[in-house]
């Protein structure tokens, strides 16, 4: 895929880059404990340059994102590119009306995602949903989520689509710290998904690490920090 020109050098306007997601990612209330990885990801770019607008909105799927108008909003935000999570929400129990099917209605729904974020000339980048940070009686973590992260790998292949493996480098990630360590990422002991300031941060920075590489085009705009 040859890469969408520079917004700046044709309209002198910012490169945006609008992120849509879950709890995991959105934006929280300044007072809140919680914090979503996608309210760390403009530190990675000169700011002048680089527009991050984080839409993703707490308790949303894929299915919900498109069908509360949400994604519609997004797409008129005119992105250069758009960073995609979903999968908690979706994993949730089928009787749920945010719920889908990892084998089925997920994949259709990433494949709504790419196929309208390049038909206005947006670039799509999939980021597979982070392990709950549930561990089993060997210290290991209990990636439930992984149906879900295998599911989007599909439909990336598929779409030609880069892809962030989110889920994978978290799994590793928290195993590494263990159980009691990894409490250190969350706003709370006992919340096994969201995220305090730390864990946000290291979720961002695990995303960041990858898109410059999968994206060509953005490495110009890297902070030098």
């Amino acid at each position: 895929l040859k890469s969408a020109p520079a917004a700046e050098a044709v309209t002198n306007q910012p490169v945006r880059l609008v992120i849509v997601g879950d709890s995991t990612v959105c934006n929280w209330p300044e007072n809140s404990i919680k914090r979503g990885w996608g309210m760390f990801i403009q530190d990675y770019f000169t700011s002048n340059q680089v527009q991050v607008v984080n839409l993703a909105r707490s308790g949303r799927s894929t299915k919900t994102f498109i069908k509360e108008g949400l994604w519609a909003a997004a797409l008129k935000e005119k992105p250069n590119y758009v960073l995609i999570q979903f999968g908690h929400n979706d994993s949730h129990s089928p009787t749920k009306p945010e719920a889908t099917d990892a084998k089925t209605t997920y994949r259709q729904y990433l494949r709504q995602y790419i196929d309208e974020s390049r038909a206005i000339g947006a670039r799509p980048v999939l980021i597979t949903p982070m392990c709950r940070r549930n561990f089993k009686a060997d210290g290991q973590v209990e990636n439930a989520l992984l149906p879900y992260a295998n599911a989007m790998k599909a439909v990336a292949e598929e779409k030609h689509v880069p892809l962030v493996d989110l889920n994978t480098a978290s799994v590793k990630l928290c195993n590494q710290l263990g159980p009691k360590v990894s409490d250190a990422l969350a706003d709370s002991p006992t919340d096994h998904t969201h995220f305090n300031t730390k864990g946000a941060q290291e979720m961002a920075r695990l995303v960041m690490q990858e898109v410059p590489g999968l994206e060509p085009s953005l490495q110009q705009y890297e902070t030098s920090s």
